[in-house]
């Protein structure tokens, strides 16, 4: 991610996950894909009432006394100890008992393919659950530019080699986490005559993708949007 996971379709048989933190950091550079974590799994019922919103788990105050290599045990998983990732996920997990980081990339994952898939099929109420206003204004913009060509576009996935957290911000209760995609996508735009306007409906690609996911800690929502994405080049 995401950006964008893009952004998050087939909602019937997706399992959805709960999100519950996430840094978000607008970068400037948003892009309708070609564009979050607890792993509560959900049946298709509860997924359908829930709007198709990934959220985290419900936050329990637990770990008081313990010592930090216990608290932080799972985030020093995810990345060494003393590195400012790591400072700005244990802030994360300071905030949110229930952080768990290698849970969050598991949420990540599904929510980047959902988004993909619904940016694709122009499924416009899954997107608004999922990205923040300013995001969903721009996916928006480019499915309505689609069908007013008459055009179509036919994405599908083949994996996703790479879900990595590669930044994390705490500031002012508001958490970020920019999660960087690797994924393998068939993906092609075609016009009213079915004939390809970009991309190929038989080739398989590599996609690298940068998306921030965010939250206000101080909401009772626990539901984590996409509020930035980006190619990524390296």
């Amino acid at each position: 991610m995401s950006f964008g996971t893009i952004f998050f379709i087939v909602l019937a048989a997706i399992v959805l996950f709960q999100l519950r933190n996430v840094l978000g950091r607008r970068t400037g550079n948003e892009r309708p894909p070609f564009d979050p974590y607890s792993r509560t799994e959900r049946t298709q019922e509860e997924a359908a009432s829930n709007g198709n919103v990934v959220t985290l788990p419900q936050r329990r105050e637990e770990g008081e006394g313990l010592p930090a290599r216990v608290v932080y045990e799972k985030v020093d998983k995810i990345a060494v100890p003393g590195s400012p990732l790591n400072s700005e996920l244990r802030k994360l997990r300071d905030n949110d008992s229930e952080f768990d980081p290698t849970s969050f990339i598991e949420g990540a994952r599904i929510a980047y393919e959902m988004i993909v898939n619904g940016f694709a099929d122009g499924d416009r109420r899954l997107l608004k659950n999922l990205l923040s206003p300013e995001v969903y204004a721009d996916f928006e913009a480019a499915i309505a530019d689609r069908e007013a060509k008459g055009q179509k576009m036919n994405s599908s996935f083949v994996g996703i080699d790479e879900a990595k957290i590669v930044a994390a911000e705490v500031k002012d209760r508001e958490a970020q986490i920019t999660v960087r995609f690797v994924s393998q996508l068939i993906s092609a735009t075609l016009g009213p005559e079915g004939e390809v306007i970009d991309g190929d409906p038989e080739a398989v690609v590599e996609v690298r993708d940068v998306w921030v996911f965010a939250r206000d800690l101080r909401s009772r929502d626990p539901n984590w949007k996409l509020v930035g994405t980006e190619s990524d080049e390296s």
